[in-house]
């Protein structure tokens, strides 16, 4: 592998993008404000001038419109990478994404795919108020034909994205926000990472954490925490949702024989209730000596109050004590 390198989340992201423009020409960049502005969190720093108006290209302030052209382009030979400014914005082109881009390929008898990656800023923590704050993915995880993917390090971020810009299918690619400028070892070169395998973050032996995306630092300062009193906390990242990796949640629910889930968005009808069911619906349920416990944002609208924004989402110290809950 190339030289390791310490670069940020965003800058990562560029990488993967500018790398796979120019390994493929049919690979091109489209948004709002991608170009001069660099978009709303400096990810496209550069790539218009190195890549030009004709694959770095600035959109309308339409959703619709240019995902829409997303998925045309897909189907006739190019590999789009459109970015969502806010993934809250998902709501104004949802028929492109769910009624076209997840299902052309199963209504044309597989004689029509739709190679298109949706990037886009997701979640809270940085005072943007209810309507840019959201963690939508269970809204993507229900419909049949999207993969979905939510790496926590630049690491992930780069192996993972590049991976999505080389599938056929249509890849929803969210970049919780404050991760942007959280920094990590990368190579300096080509990588991929494959869907549908998490990664152990932390090794464990007395409760498991399955977690993806910003929580999975959270869970990390936990279980750190944790250690000095002699609680061994394995940390569990999915990386990706759509396909799962059910084998991995399996084995470290009959490893440590405890299970806490986390994620940012909403707890009631989140993700981590198909992650109970998959143990449950599994024989690591006659494994378990405690109740698997859910950690997740309140049922309530993100609100602009930094003080009240931290307490809708989860923090370290309501993931320890979850954790203890369940000990």
């Amino acid at each position: 592998m190339s030289d390791m390198r310490e670069i940020t989340y965003k800058e990562a992201v560029r990488e993967a993008m500018c790398e796979e423009m120019r390994r493929d020409e049919t690979v091109y960049f489209m948004g709002e404000d991608i170009g001069a502005y660099c978009g709303a969190f400096g990810v496209s720093k550069g790539m218009l001038e190195e890549f030009g108006p004709s694959r770095v290209i600035e959109t309308p302030i339409s959703e619709t419109a240019f995902v829409g052209a997303g998925v045309g382009s897909a189907i006739t030979g190019m590999r789009p990478i459109v970015e969502l400014m806010f993934s809250d914005f998902m709501s104004v082109c949802y028929d492109q994404i769910i009624n076209q881009a997840a299902k052309m390929h199963f209504m044309f008898a597989g004689k029509v795919s739709v190679p298109m990656v949706i990037r886009t800023p997701a979640g809270g923590g940085t005072g943007a108020a209810a309507q840019h704050s959201q963690s939508l993915e269970q809204m993507y995880l229900h419909i049949p034909g999207l993969k979905v993917v939510v790496p926590s390090t630049p690491y992930d971020a780069k192996g993972l994205l590049k991976t999505a810009i080389r599938d056929n299918n249509t890849v929803m690619f969210l970049e919780q926000k404050r991760l942007y400028n959280t920094k990590g070892m990368v190579p300096d070169g080509d990588y991929t990472i494959p869907f549908g395998v998490a990664d152990t973050k932390r090794e464990g032996r007395d409760v498991s954490i399955i977690t993806y995306g910003r929580t999975v630092q959270m869970s990390l300062q936990a279980a750190e925490k944790l250690e000095k009193e002699g609680i061994s906390v394995e940390v569990i990242d999915l990386r990706t949702l759509v396909p799962l990796d059910k084998e991995a949640i399996i084995a470290t629910a009959r490893k440590t024989r405890r299970v806490v889930i986390v994620h940012e968005a909403v707890k009631y009808g989140g993700f981590g209730g198909e992650l109970v069911s998959t143990i449950v619906d599994s024989d690591a349920f006659y494994y378990l000596d405690a109740p698997i416990k859910r950690v997740g944002a309140l049922y309530c609208p993100v609100p602009f109050n930094p003080v009240l924004e931290t307490n809708t989402f989860p923090t370290p110290e309501t993931i320890e004590a979850a954790v203890r809950e369940v000990l």
